[in-house]
Parts: structure tokens; sequence; C-alpha cells
């Protein structure tokens, strides 16, 4: 049994890409450019801000467009940070188990705090997570192992007896990282560039309801 289960927030817990791909196609529009259907920018949502301007403008972090892209995005994002968002099929009957067994649950992402905060408070269940972390909130977000073993520490849990839960190669990573068993979140964004298959992960689960039978003793 483990002592508690934290998730990543966009991908994992919650359906976010309908408006964070929303604030790129304002975006996109303003500058007068053929917006994306929410199918092409799924994958990349859960790369945040770095994602979407890749797909919508095909720049990267080191581009000097990308700062002024990134700050008038964001500006769409909080304006309109919980319209379409939804937990994940799934994820309600989780936490319910989860709860009902006494297993306490967070959040660990990489979003900053100024979104994050509000985007749980708004969702169904979120203002019951144990312990939320956000990007900021630790010097490095993942991949690094900080804001997992931040959240271990809130939660006064060893992280060997912790699962997180993610949909990116870099969940598992900064999980592993951590010394925490993984499982990769097949219900979600997944990214482009890397197979689940590679990620290394403890278990690959298609639903939410499929941890309640992830047991530590089965990992690998």
């Amino acid at each position: 049994m483990f002592e508690a289960v934290l998730f990543d927030l966009d991908g994992t817990f919650a359906d976010t890409a309908p408006d964070l791909g929303g604030a790129l196609n304002v975006l996109l529009a303003e500058d007068g450019l053929p917006v994306l259907p929410l199918a092409t920018l799924r994958p990349h949502t859960s790369s945040g801000t770095r994602g979407m301007l890749r797909i919508g403008y095909g720049v990267t972090p080191d581009s000097t467009q990308f700062p002024e892209l990134a700050k008038r995005f964001l500006t769409h994002y909080a304006n309109a940070l919980c319209v379409g968002s939804r937990l994940f099929p799934g994820i309600e009957t989780l936490i319910f188990a989860l709860e009902a067994a006494g297993t306490p649950w967070g959040i660990v992402t990489n979003k900053p705090r100024r979104f994050t905060e509000p985007l749980v408070n708004a969702l169904p269940l979120g203002s019951r997570a144990a312990c939320v972390v956000s990007g900021d909130t630790t010097p490095n977000p993942k991949p690094a192992p900080d804001s997992l073993l931040f959240a271990c520490q809130a939660l006064n849990v060893s992280p060997a007896r912790t699962l997180y839960v993610g949909d990116d190669l870099r969940d598992i990573t900064a999980g592993k990282a951590a010394g925490m068993p993984t499982a990769a979140a097949n219900w979600g964004y997944l990214g482009v560039d890397h197979p689940i298959e590679t990620w290394g992960a403890d278990w690959i689960v298609d639903t939410p309801e499929a941890l309640l039978h992830v047991r530590l003793q089965d990992s690998c």
C-alpha cells in the first residue's frame, strides 16, 4: 500500500488543454494567423508555454520572439484559466477511493503558483488536496526531484512509498530521481518526442481507476 499518491496537474489530474489551447488560439488570431484544432494542440499541452508556442509559432525559449509571445500568451491564459478545464474521467472515483482508504494525495506541477492555485481551487476536489506544489515552489522544477521531495516532506511520507503519476517523460524522470515508484498516465497528453513505453515508469495505466490495483510489491 502507498503512504500517499501525488499527481501531475496538466494532462494527469485535469484536462487543461481546452484553456491552454484557447489562449494560444486567441494569440494566433491577434497576429492574423490561423487557429489550430484542439486535437493538434493536445499532445503539446504538458510542456505548457514552451509547448504551445512551439506548435503555434515554431519558436523555442532561446528565440528572441519567445519572451514577448510568452507574456501575451500567459495574459490570455490568466484571463480564462478554468473555462473548459475539467477533471479527467475516473479521477473523481480514484480520489474518493484514496480518501476512503485514508491515503493522502497531492498535486506536483511545473505550472507557476499564480496559475496553479486558482486553477486547483476552481476544479472539483482540488481544494481537498493535502498539498499543492507548483513549479516555482522549489528552485528546480521537474525533471529535478526537488518538488516531489518537498511534497513528501510536507506530507511526512517516505518517497519510496509514495506513488507519483504523470503524463510526461519529465514526470517519470523526476519521480525516479526522487526514489519514488512512478505510474505513466496513458490517458494524458504524452508529448510528441518519446513513446510512453520508453519512459521507464513502473506502471503504465490506461485509466485513473486502474491505479487502485497498483501495489508497491508489483513494481519493476
